[in-house]
């Protein structure tokens, strides 16, 4: 007589329970090998990254060859796929190639430091069927070859959690926001700068020096005074303009743009001695057109290699 009494409750919680266990997303644990970083391109705002990812899962509808997106890249080639099988779970490894778009930060080029980050998801099951869980342990980065030309300073995976404001038309009720488990890659990477640093401002230094050659010239000597820093000042203004074109267009003040601008006020103070000391010499005060050329020729200088040394530390700290 109890047992159709019980029979109903214990129908009750075991659908309870099959139905809790049903709203559990499975979980996927997904690491990486990143290969190489080149082709980094700033006017482009892209670089290209080639790397190994691999996923461990139990769900059969679960297909990365198919559903996998990367959200912040701007291509993707078709990936080498391996499917296998590890203690029952389906184990998928792919070797990946994406061009990536990234928004540099050149403040400080070229001893800049940048900060690359690739978000990997399955676009077709959201956080209430799919969680990556990141293989923390086995995932890691050529050391070798990785990176030419630059410093990794760190390196991490983790599983991140991306909300999208929309229901990608979806017109079920309470649908309207989706959230996706993302697996991220992220690297920061450092410029080994000091010979890029001499190699495009080279230019640059030698119009300064050119233009100060003016100070050991005679005050009465108009062409060459004034003539020099003009060189110098054009010569100058090229070099920015070579800078530039390699560089995304941003309205901070960069480094660039500041020493820049120091050797062109640096130019134009040798044109200000100069004028002033011709004025001296013009009146008839030869000794006094004399010693503005001196002192002013230090203070250029001086002024110039100071702020020069500052400016250029203050980046790279």
């Amino acid at each position: 007589m109890k047992f159709p009494r019980v029979l109903p409750v214990f129908i009750l919680l075991s659908s309870f329970i099959i139905t809790k266990a049903q709203a559990q997303p499975d979980s996927v644990t997904v690491g990486s090998y990143v290969i190489s970083v080149h082709d980094i391109n700033f006017r482009d705002k892209e670089y290209t990254m080639r790397f190994w990812l691999w996923f461990l899962y139990d769900n059969p509808a679960f297909d990365f060859s198919t559903q996998l997106d990367i959200p912040n890249a701007k291509s993707i080639d078709a990936p080498e796929i391996i499917l296998d099988s590890i203690n029952g779970k389906t184990w998928a490894i792919m070797k990946m190639k994406a061009t990536m778009k990234e928004s540099w930060q050149v403040t400080d080029f070229p001893f800049d430091k940048q900060h690359l980050r690739v978000q990997i998801e399955n676009a077709l099951f959201d956080i209430n069927s799919l969680v990556f869980k990141p293989d923390v342990k086995g995932s890691t980065y050529d050391k070798a070859e990785a990176l030419d030309g630059w410093d990794i300073t760190n390196f991490k995976v983790s599983s991140v959690l991306n909300d999208y404001e929309t229901g990608f038309g979806d017109p079920r009720p309470h649908r309207d926001f989706q959230n996706f488990s993302a697996f991220a890659i992220e690297l920061d990477i450092e410029r080994n700068a000091w010979g890029l640093f001499l190699k495009i401002f080279i230019g640059m230094y030698i119009a300064f020096l050119i233009s100060v050659i003016s100070f050991t010239i005679q005050v009465q000597e108009l062409e060459p005074r004034f003539g020099l820093p003009v060189g110098g000042l054009f010569a100058t203004v090229g070099n920015k303009y070579i800078i530039d074109s390699i560089l995304p267009e941003t309205s901070a003040f960069t480094l660039v743009d500041t020493l820049h601008t120091l050797t062109f006020l640096g130019i134009f103070g040798t044109l200000v001695v100069s004028a002033l000391a011709l004025r001296y010499y013009d009146n008839g005060k030869k000794d006094k057109a004399v010693r503005v050329n001196q002192v002013g020729a230090r203070i250029v200088l001086w002024v110039y290699g100071v702020l020069n040394l500052i400016l250029v530390g203050i980046a790279i700290i």
